[in-house]
């Protein structure tokens, strides 16, 4: 298991982020991790990249419709 270096992420959230004492506290470390940039998650999907998942595996019953209201919108 990893520890938390809580000097360090005090010092980021207090000094680079100017959070209040009571805001830093209420973050878990992964949400302080996130707004210093850390986070390393993709951005959602967007509509493109749902419509080319659609074309590559159509759903027999009902992948049509959904495209199709896709390109109605």
């Amino acid at each position: 298991m990893k520890r938390v270096n809580w000097p360090d992420m005090m010092r980021a959230g207090l000094v680079r982020l100017r959070l209040k004492p009571a805001e830093f506290w209420a973050l878990t470390p992964a949400e302080l991790l996130l707004m210093l940039g850390h986070g390393g998650f993709d951005a959602p999907m967007g509509r493109a990249r749902l419509a080319d998942l659609l074309r590559a595996y159509p759903d027999v019953h009902s992948g049509a419709g959904v495209e199709k209201e896709m390109r109605d919108e």
